[in-house]
């Protein structure tokens, strides 16, 4: 669902605090559901009825009012909402509330769950691709990453995609666009929004989160670790209020950034973020030989299981 732009925000381990404490369950699937598969998620939006307060988090999560398509609102205390929110979507669905960490239920994959996600209409669906396109590069991604991508639908004790934090520029958007007007934020639906002038040349100055992965950041009492880049889904060319669906975006995605857009973050100092807060980026020193050693073949493994997955299963 669509969120709300704040003022100001915590950053804590897990993210923006009282981030993600609801998610919408598919009963039919037995998965917390995605915009990916279920795009009319994005008609609704969702909000707290009170302030979360500093305790909100896993198994202490306050109530939120949703509003539907045609304005009207739920609260998720109301027994009707779970029927509502199926109407809309077109599915039995249920608003599901973030459990305590321990409990991973809501979040396990069954191992015909997991398999599925591997299945090629699925895969190019959840990308937005055509029969004859590859995957993007995953090469980026951990051997941790993409063992809590295969065992649980969400990380374990939260409803974020992958990573605590996820940021984007404002260059980032300009320079994707192909007419000169940046395109809406909320199609990416980042936490943060770093405003960047873009000044320079080359892929630098146009995307510059490419050059923050590995970094620290400081951003107002807050400090993150850029871990990875963002890899695109469909999710930002669906419609949503005030926005159309704009499947160009895929093509461009591919032709410029190779789907690569934002990036992800871990949280390395807890602090408080506002609007109009500096934002430094501090690069961290080369690792050692037998770091970047194991770094690359890392890489080279996860780019060889790649290549199976893409002669086994998207052309399978």
């Amino acid at each position: 669902m669509g969120g709300a732009q704040v003022e100001q925000v915590r950053i804590d381990r897990r993210g923006v605090h009282a981030d993600r404490l609801w998610a919408v369950r598919d009963l039919e699937n037995d998965v917390t559901a995605s915009a990916r598969r279920l795009p009319a998620l994005l008609g609704c939006t969702a909000r707290y009825a009170r302030d979360p307060g500093p305790d909100a988090g896993p198994g202490r999560v306050p109530p939120v009012i949703v509003t539907f398509p045609d304005g009207s609102e739920l609260d998720s205390d109301d027994p009707a909402i779970h029927d509502r929110i199926s109407e809309v979507v077109g599915r039995e669905v249920r608003l599901t509330a973030l459990p305590p960490a321990k409990d991973t239920s809501a979040h396990r994959l069954s191992l015909k769950q997991s398999l599925a996600n591997y299945a090629p209409k699925e895969i190019r669906e959840d990308f937005g691709l055509s029969a004859t396109e590859s995957l993007p590069d995953t090469s980026v991604f951990t051997t941790k990453q993409v063992l809590t991508l295969a065992r649980y639908s969400t990380p374990p004790g939260t409803f974020v995609d992958l990573s605590p934090v996820h940021l984007m520029s404002t260059a980032s958007l300009a320079a994707l666009s192909p007419d000169g007007v940046p395109y809406d934020v909320r199609r990416f639906r980042p936490n943060v929004l770093v405003e960047s002038s873009g000044d320079g040349s080359g892929v630098e100055a146009e995307f510059p989160e490419t050059q923050w992965v590995g970094s620290q950041l400081r951003l107002g009492s807050a400090s993150l670790h850029v871990d990875i880049p963002t890899i695109r889904c469909v999710v930002p060319t669906r419609a949503q209020p005030g926005l159309e669906t704009d499947r160009g975006l895929t093509r461009q995605l591919a032709q410029r950034t190779d789907r690569f857009l934002g990036v992800y973050a871990d949280v390395t100092k807890a602090g408080v973020v506002r609007v109009g807060d500096e934002v430094t980026v501090h690069a961290v020193a080369e690792p050692g030989v037998v770091r970047r050693a194991a770094s690359a073949a890392g890489k080279t493994a996860m780019r060889g299981l790649q290549r199976i997955l893409e002669s086994t299963v998207l052309r399978g």
